[in-house]
Order: C-alpha cells, then sequence, then structure tokens
C-alpha cells in the first residue's frame, strides 16, 4: 500500500511538471465561451454515426431475453421526462454511458431555461421501428427535446448534448434531437490500449505466438528505442489482460498485406520526413508509412496503410516490454496508449520496471541459493491478472486531465 502511494505522487508530480507547457495545465480556470446552436440537420461530429470517431459501429440489436439486455440500467432522474408511448418503461432503459450523459444534459437545461425540463421521447427500441443499424437497439441512443416543446430552444439543446459528452448529436427533425454513445466497452479504452488475442509475436524461441498464449517473463521482438534496432525484450507484465471484453479496433492493412488491429488510442510508430513519430493509431490515415520487420525479423522497412476499417473483437491484451515497444504482426509498435508521447509514457512506467527487476534479482538469488542446479524458468512470476493493471488505470486516468499533447515524440 505505502509503494501504491508513493506511485501516485511520482505520477501526479510528473504530470504536474508536464503541464507547464503548452496545452491543458492542472488547475487552469476554464475559460468561458458562448455557446453555438447547431442548425437544421447538423450533426456533431461532421461523421456518420456509426464511424469510429463518432458512436461506433452497431454491436447489434438487444431483446429482453438477451444477455446484453442486463447491461441496461434505468434512468429514474426526476428532471427528466419520459414519454413512455409504448407504457413498457423501454424510454427509461439505456446503457450506462448514455444514462450518465443524459443526466449531465439534464441540469444543463434547466440551468439555460429555468422551469424546463429534458423530454425524451424515444430510448431504447424493443419493437423494430428504426432502421437496421439504429443504436436505439442497443440503448445507445435518445431521442429529446424540451418539455414545453419550443422549437426555437432545440438548436441550443442540441449544442448543450454536445457540451454533455454525448458521442454524436444530430439536429434530426423539427420535432426532435438525436443523441447517441459509444459502446460501454469503448470506454475501457480511456484505461489505455491494446490488441486481440489473436494478433501474433515471435518469441526469443523463434515461435510465433498469439497474444492470448504469451506469458509473463517470455522476451518476444521489439525494437529498442535507443538502437533503433530489433531486439528480444522480456514481458514485464500486461497492462491489460480480459479474454472476455468486447473491444471496438482499427484494422489496418498494410501494402504487404500485413495487418494490424489496435485500438484507436493506442501509440503507433509513424515514418514521417522528420523521422519516426509515435502517434495515436486513430490518427493514421491511407497512405501513412508504419514500420514492419522483414527478412526473417532482422531488417525494419517502411510500409504503406492501404485501408482502415473499424472491428468489434473479443478478448484484449496488452503486453508491457522491458524496451516500452513490441512487434505485433510484423508491425512495430509502441506498448503504450492515451498518453500522446512514447518518452512520457515510458518514464511513468519505470517505477513498474523497477519493481520487477528487483523481484527477478530476488528470484534469481533464492534459485541459486535453494537448489543451484535449478533449470526453473523465470516466466509467469507474477500471474496474469484480469481486467486493466491498477497502475495504468491510475496513470491513464490522471492522463485524461492533464495531456501533454506538446510532447509527442
Amino acid at each position: 500500500m505505502i509503494m501504491r502511494w508513493c506511485i501516485v505522487i511520482i505520477l501526479m508530480g510528473t504530470f504536474a511538471v508536464e503541464a507547464c507547457g503548452p496545452g491543458r495545465g492542472v488547475g487552469r480556470r476554464k475559460i468561458g465561451r458562448k455557446l453555438t446552436p447547431l442548425v437544421f440537420k447538423q450533426h456533431v461530429p461532421n461523421v456518420p454515426e456509426v464511424t469510429l470517431t463518432a458512436s461506433g459501429v452497431a454491436e447489434g440489436r438487444i431483446g429482453r431475453n438477451d444477455s446484453r439486455f442486463n447491461d441496461l440500467v434505468p434512468n429514474y432522474n426526476d428532471d427528466i421526462i419520459f414519454k413512455d408511448e409504448e407504457g413498457t418503461g423501454a424510454d427509461r432503459l439505456m446503457t450506462q454511458r448514455c444514462k450518465e450523459k443524459l443526466n449531465t444534459l439534464a441540469i444543463s437545461v434547466m440551468n439555460m431555461w429555468p422551469g424546463v425540463k429534458l423530454l425524451v421521447t424515444e430510448g431504447w427500441d424493443e419493437e423494430g421501428y428504426h432502421t437496421p443499424e439504429s443504436l436505439h437497439y442497443e440503448g445507445r441512443a435518445v431521442d429529446i427535446t424540451t418539455s414545453d416543446r419550443d422549437r426555437s430552444k432545440y438548436g441550443m439543446l442540441a449544442r448543450l448534448a454536445v457540451e454533455a459528452g454525448f458521442d454524436w448529436v444530430y439536429y434530426e427533425s423539427r420535432s426532435h434531437i438525436h443523441c447517441s454513445v459509444k459502446l460501454e466497452s469503448s470506454q475501457g479504452t480511456k484505461y489505455g490500449g491494446c490488441f486481440p488475442g489473436d494478433s501474433t509475436v515471435v518469441t526469443s524461441t523463434g515461435n510465433t505466438k498469439k497474444l492470448s498464449e504469451l506469458r509473463i517473463g517470455e522476451k518476444i521482438l521489439s525494437q529498442d528505442p535507443s538502437t533503433n534496432k530489433l531486439i528480444f525484450s522480456e514481458v514485464l507484465l500486461f497492462l491489460d489482460n480480459d479474454p472476455n471484453q468486447k473491444r471496438e479496433f482499427l484494422n489496418l492493412t498494410l501494402s504487404s498485406n500485413r495487418t494490424l488491429v489496435i485500438t484507436p488510442n493506442h501509440l503507433v510508430l509513424k515514418e514521417t520526413a522528420e523521422g519516426v513519430r509515435t502517434v495515436f493509431a486513430e490518427s493514421i490515415i491511407v497512405g501513412d508509412k508504419l514500420l514492419v520487420s522483414v527478412s526473417n525479423n532482422s531488417n525494419l522497412v517502411s510500409d504503406s496503410v492501404i485501408s482502415i476499417t473499424a472491428v468489434l473483437r473479443t478478448g484484449v491484451y496488452a503486453p508491457l516490454t522491458e524496451v516500452g515497444t513490441v512487434v505485433i504482426n510484423d508491425v512495430v509498435v509502441s506498448c503504450y496508449a492515451t498518453v500522446d508521447s512514447q518518452t512520457v509514457a515510458h518514464w511513468a512506467f519505470l517505477p513498474l520496471r523497477l519493481v520487477w527487476n528487483f523481484k527477478q534479482s530476488l528470484w534469481k538469488a533464492w534459485s541459486v541459493v535453494s537448489n543451484p542446479f535449478s533449470t526453473r524458468s523465470t516466466e509467469n512470476l507474477v500471474p496474469k491478472q484480469i481486467g486493466v493493471h491498477w497502475y495504468a488505470k491510475i496513470l491513464y486516468s490522471m492522463a485524461h486531465y492533464v495531456i501533454p499533447s506538446h510532447l509527442n515524440d
């Protein structure tokens, strides 16, 4: 417990220092700004609803007998009026994220127009009134108005919905505003990025192994940032490890037919005219060049991205190597996510590397003393924990408040 608090203090100091430059800073006062109403048929962001940068792809219709129905929660907020035309309470059912955004919006509505409440005219749809890919079927979308039905307010209502954090807001008709949110599982990415379990790595024995089969202590192909050469680096732990979690990924296809499936906020190594730099996967566009290993994994060359699609996969894995990089499906990527700087992220994870090295030293010393002839492997000294590692959770949560975007490598 003492060690954890010490690490938290170190991290707080780290991000406080990094925040002294341009960009967001700790304790910076919010600057008031004028809100601009949306116009009829405008949507924010200016992309289709079921794209990755908006509310994401549709997962599929949820029925009352579906196991995913248990993930929907009722909203009994007294500050919100639910029309509930069906009389089944369906309009009150939604994902937790949708509920949080709706409750935030309800407060904004009352502050903007005293005496007026938020009115939900449509929530979860179980009767098939919408198009097949509608997010109403998943409890991720709501249609809203104000309780006084004053259409002159709808443009501003849409803007307030954007400010409340809905992932896609559409001034859809003269009678309502449409709002939706990302998959609940997509919010797991706020604690980091990862890869699906069928992604492969190359071990020091020369074998190709799936991430779902990888063990702590194994050495896998990585890039040494100090020399830019390929080496085998030890897996210290898994920053995320959940075989049952469904997550939205980007599927990057390269000209060599290699594919990299990765979460949008994971860092990848991109080749530019100024050299190699780390960027979020979601910023990659067709034509960008990534580094790949070839010739029996001894050389690095650049390979162009020829297509990018959004896919849903079950199972998330994020190994942390000692050097902070890893070669996944022959593509060189960072071990880190969320923090927009390889250098800052690698420094912030230093305490974990120190603890691991200390444990390794103790283990080796004990092995020599207890059985000098033992050939027992040092793998699996620390069992895989399910979910996001507690240290990564703390770090990535803090990164949401202090984002040193000016430190991108």
